[in-house]
């Protein structure tokens, strides 16, 4: 591509036809004939390595502040933008060639994807999903690598939506994280439908107050033609009060609600529950246990209403679900006792999966957990103590420690669990900790391992280390047969 092909504004004559090979915001995947977006980070600045940039065979350097380079520069205001702008310019503006749905919110981002593509194909749709479990559509699982946990960056994006486009997509379902919407990742696309699931405490590291933090949700229906929000939330109260679209369908159990669920039943297998739209009443099944689970069938189904489906095509849509890999997730064990591994890693989240539990175990539930290193650590304390008071028993222990010292964390976690009555016990080691509630567990009994979900890895300092947990709990389980 020609640079005067990728860039809008006016360029010099002598820059017109330069060949743009590529687009680079890491000066190490620059190479011959690339444009190098210098972006200000909070670990590095991007206008550092504009000379590393040069050296690498940059063509072209946009900047925010003054380098000093020999290879034409371009100055903007905000680099993250441009860099969103000239990644859809580069691949051809592939999000035009599809419908996209978003979804933001503290929990259940991962679980509705997945059962709005349920819906859709069950419609004979091609449908992508991206987000923090993988990058898929259909049965593919696609290989672009992202450097984010759940949105990837602007430029990764298009590079996967250009892929959606590749196969086909007629829908991309995909979540979107507070970061992405504070910094731009999603800048310059447009949804069809966006939706928020709800709003408890999480990021505060980041966004530092929750009004940042539900300002920042809040973004994603300023850029959405229609939305549906959880209107049983006060912080969807206060998107509908706010938001920018006008089409906004209100699901939850409560009065307002135009898409609403009533007469629930969990069981071990998942949820059946009445579904109320327009006057008329739908038995519903979603093969996934819990109120939560319940909420995250109503925003999904609600999307898929705001697309156009049927409602018919809705409910047997969640009804082909299966589960979500790191959501309530059974590990087979052949013993007389449960596992679940669940990503729960914030209060609201953990709060959730235990009375999910609680519902339908036979026996102690005993909740293991620990606190991710380099984030929000007044959550810590919080966690600690809605894991005392909903649980039997509790294993502290270690997450992803990152770069704090993970008795710190699990000290800052005890203060919390101290205010309760409950049984517990300290390991830091992870895998001892596993170890010990496998060994401990008696008949009708639910260990509840919490935090790590579909990560089969664990982050001591800045390296990551293989740790998948469903290895380590068959891997003990065969050493005890032994």
């Amino acid at each position: 591509m020609l640079a005067k092909e990728l860039f809008k504004e006016q360029i010099s004559e002598e820059m017109q036809n330069i060949d743009i090979t590529s687009i680079a915001y890491d000066s190490r995947k620059v190479k011959d004939g690339s444009v190098f977006v210098c972006i200000k980070g909070y670990e590095t600045d991007g206008h550092k390595y504009a000379k590393t940039a040069e050296e690498n065979g940059a063509s072209v350097i946009v900047a925010e502040d003054r380098i000093d380079v020999s290879v034409p520069v371009i100055y903007v205001e905000n680099s993250r933008r441009a860099l969103a702008e000239l990644a859809c310019t580069f691949y051809g503006n592939p999000s035009e060639n599809f419908s996209l749905v978003g979804i933001t919110g503290t929990n259940g981002k991962t679980t509705i994807t997945y059962l709005i593509k349920s819906i859709l194909e069950s419609t004979g749709k091609q449908v992508g999903v991206i987000g923090t479990n993988q990058n898929i559509i259909g049965d593919k699982v696609l290989l672009t690598k992202s450097t984010t946990p759940t949105t990837p960056n602007a430029l990764e994006l298009e590079q996967l939506f250009s892929e959606m486009v590749h196969y086909g997509a007629d829908y991309v379902v995909m979540e979107v994280s507070s970061h992405a919407l504070e910094l731009d990742r999603v800048y310059g696309c447009n949804f069809d439908v966006g939706v928020f699931t709800n709003l408890t405490q999480d990021h505060l590291d980041f966004h530092k107050t929750m009004e940042n933090y539900l300002n920042a949700k809040s973004k994603l229906f300023a850029i959405s033609e229609k939305g549906v929000v959880n209107f049983d939330d006060e912080g969807g109260k206060k998107i509908v009060d706010k938001a920018e679209c006008d089409d906004i369908l209100k699901v939850g159990l409560g009065d307002g609600c135009d898409l609403k669920a009533q007469n629930i039943r969990i069981s071990t297998r998942g949820s059946r529950f009445d579904m109320i739209y327009k006057g008329k009443t739908y038995d519903t099944w979603v093969g996934i246990p819990g109120e939560f689970s319940v909420y995250n069938a109503l925003c999904a189904a609600g999307a898929a209403l705001q697309l156009g489906v049927c409602i018919e095509d809705v409910i047997k849509g969640l009804g082909n679900a299966t589960g979500v890999v790191g959501r309530v997730e059974v590990v087979p064990t052949d013993t007389d006792y449960t596992v679940i591994i669940d990503y729960a890693h914030s209060p609201d989240g953990l709060d959730n999966i235990i009375r999910c539990v609680k519902g339908f175990a036979e026996g102690r539930v005993i909740t293991l957990f620990g606190c991710g290193g380099d984030r929000d650590n007044t959550k810590r304390p919080i966690m600690g103590e809605i894991a005392g008071k909903l649980s039997d028993f509790c294993i502290v222990t270690s997450d992803n420690p990152r770069t704090e010292d993970p008795d710190k964390i699990i000290d800052q976690i005890e203060a919390g669990i101290k205010k309760t009555d409950v049984d517990y016990i300290r390991i830091t080691d992870r895998r001892k900790a596993i170890a010990y509630a496998l060994d401990n567990a008696k008949k009708g009994d639910v260990i509840i391992l919490a935090g790590k979900g579909q990560e089969t890895y664990q982050i001591i300092g800045k390296e990551k280390f293989d740790f998948d947990e469903r290895i380590e709990v068959y891997k003990h389980l065969k050493e005890d047969v032994k």
